[in-house]
């Protein structure tokens, strides 16, 4: 009886590690692309390329269209500062400006035509009502712009400041609902909206964006903040168009403030799967 109760607190220990490493391989293997910005800004591990890139970006036609594009954040208000990290270094935006920085969104983001399931995760450390002047996105996937086949969190210009989750399809197939409702209801229905006062600049805060079946009537997407689900937007039929080529993983758009540990993965989360990345100690590197 002595020996199995040594042996017994051995035998739980391997069964928790065994369940850990398990839920650890599942998220290993839904990975697209990790950025942990310790050793700059070339993600840690990406399908397609892992470079980040710059450009100046005008609109025509309510289309972003960028010029100059050149490999390298190329702003000396943006940098990766040292020790300053959710967990290592991270990546600074300082003042606005009309640069923009991307990484490719071709084969990073698992993107289908239907049924396009995907969940994106990323810390941030920032004081909106000091950090923040107007609309700002912190991260912005789409192959044109923010209101046609994009998802999207961004800050709004209000004092106090809300945090939103936007998931919009073509925007030549949502706007046709503004021909039976208001342009706000159509656009409020594709939102999740939340105070922002989880946000400090002391202080880091996860965020994740979890979707699913994007293009079709089962379509669900939620955002969680620090492991806790805060608002869903579900049944949005909108086909999600893209030109893959053309897909974008939009950082920082206005935004000053710290960013950390951006990762893109290929299925949605569960609850407790949210949760156990918002655990993780030394974040994806530790199941890489």
């Amino acid at each position: 009886m002595k020996g199995f109760c040594n042996i017994f607190p051995g035998l739980l220990f391997l069964l928790l590690f065994s369940c850990q490493s398990g839920t650890h391989t599942d998220l290993k293997e839904a990975l697209t692309f990790y950025a942990s910005f310790d050793q700059g800004t070339t993600a840690d591990f990406a399908i397609g390329d892992p470079d980040i890139y710059a450009a100046k970006a005008s609109y025509v036609n309510s289309g972003r269209n960028l010029e100059g594009i050149r490999k390298g954040i190329k702003n000396t208000d943006h940098r990766i500062v040292e020790g300053k990290g959710w967990s290592g270094s991270s990546l600074e935006f300082g003042r606005k400006s009309d640069t923009v920085v991307y990484y490719q969104g071709q084969d990073n983001i698992a993107y289908h035509l239907e049924n396009w399931s995907g969940t994106i995760s990323f810390w941030l450390s920032v004081e909106p009502s000091k950090d923040l002047d107007g609309y700002t996105d912190p991260v912005q996937i789409t192959d044109t712009n923010f209101n046609d086949a994009s998802i999207w969190v961004d800050f709004t210009d209000e004092d106090p400041k809300d945090f939103r989750l936007g998931v919009f399809g073509d925007k030549n197939a949502w706007t046709l609902d503004t021909l039976n409702s208001s342009v706000k209801s159509v656009f409020e229905k594709r939102l999740v909206s939340i105070k922002a006062n989880a946000f400090t600049r002391g202080n880091w805060t996860h965020v994740l964006i979890s979707f699913k079946d994007l293009g079709t009537v089962n379509s669900l997407a939620n955002l969680y903040l620090n492991g806790q689900k805060v608002g869903t937007i579900e049944g949005i039929d909108d086909p999600f168009t893209w030109e893959r080529e053309k897909s974008k993983i939009f950082l920082g758009l206005n935004f000053s403030g710290l960013m950390d540990e951006l990762a893109i993965f290929n299925k949605p989360f569960t609850d407790k799967q949210v949760l156990e990345l918002y655990e993780l100690k030394e974040g994806i590197k530790a199941i890489l």
